[in-house]
């Protein structure tokens, strides 16, 4: 069994053609940008939608662990009494409360990719495994991996690097493409805005270099956090001589993730900052092509 927060179709912007996108539940890290905030937590949660709650109170009394209040006509959760019994979720006719995250078999999730073989097929598209962090689930994830390679369909990983090196490297065999994380090459700077050291990142991607041919880097443009002079010089150098890297993605931040936190009753670090402009994504672009490898704005 392994745990999923979605399985998302039609996707483009997850690797070559058009793909199904697997979301793994749970990550190491904890980015200041996160769009993802589900997939921080390793279990299932609950997100509570407000703008959809009608007041009727069904969750109150179904919930029997106090982690329900109704506070002047609101509806709120205390999060330290829920125990996630998903009892509340059950009785919400309206939406309000969603169950995130699920358990699944790799044949339940093989039956969702297979409906679109049709669509890999014509595009050069397939499946890429993404998260949260799906080296996490090492098992899980080479089963998957396998399974895909038995039906000759394309599979990609979406990865953090901030693994086992042992997990990292077995499943290198079974996985057509990897998409890389970079955000930060200071190691002090990268626990400050994710919360773990990069050497264990550096070094797995010093690894997969030298026994895996079709990696893209993939670097989050945060203005403010990364997107200076000095970082982005150390990451064309260190990406320079690595020659399994043929390409680097520049994706430019965005705000699209944010309500997330709000309904996970978290707190987003970044909430004054904004996207950054076409010209100055451009500029580190031409920053970039120092490295020698293909630079491409956008996943």
């Amino acid at each position: 069994m392994g745990t999923i927060f979605d399985i998302m179709k039609y996707s483009i912007h997850d690797g070559p053609g058009i793909r199904t996108t697997v979301f793994f539940k749970g990550c190491p890290l904890n980015c200041w940008w996160c769009h993802n905030p589900e997939s921080q937590a390793i279990g299932q949660e609950i997100m509570l939608w407000e703008d959809r709650c009608i007041g009727c109170g069904d969750c109150l009394k179904a919930c029997r662990n106090g982690a329900i209040v109704n506070r002047d006509g609101v509806l709120l959760t205390v999060r330290e009494n829920c125990r996630m019994c998903f009892e509340c979720v059950k009785v919400c006719h309206s939406g309000a409360r969603v169950a995130v995250g699920k358990n699944v078999t790799p044949e339940q999730v093989m039956e969702e990719v297979q409906k679109d073989i049709v669509f890999y097929e014509e595009s050069g598209g397939g499946v890429t495994f993404s998260g949260g962090e799906p080296l996490l689930q090492p098992d899980f994830l080479e089963v998957l991996l396998g399974k895909c390679k038995e039906k000759e369909i394309h599979t990609a990983v979406d990865t953090t690097g901030f693994a086992k090196s042992e997990d990292l490297l077995r499943t290198a065999p079974k996985t057509d493409l990897f998409l890389y994380d970079l955000k930060l090459m200071d190691e002090l700077e990268h626990r400050k805005y994710t919360g773990v050291s990069n050497e264990p990142i550096l070094k797995n991607l010093s690894a997969l270099s030298r026994c895996h041919g079709n990696i893209i880097i993939r670097i989050p443009v945060i203005p403010g956090v990364n997107d200076g002079e000095e970082n982005l010089m150390r990451t064309a150098g260190f990406v320079s001589g690595l020659n399994g890297v043929r390409e680097i993605d520049l994706l430019p931040y965005h705000k699209a993730g944010a309500g997330k936190y709000q309904r996970l009753e978290m707190t987003y670090a970044l909430p004054e900052t904004e996207p950054p402009d076409n010209e100055s994504v451009n500029r580190m672009a031409e920053k970039m092509r120092i490295s020698g490898k293909k630079i491409k704005i956008g996943g």
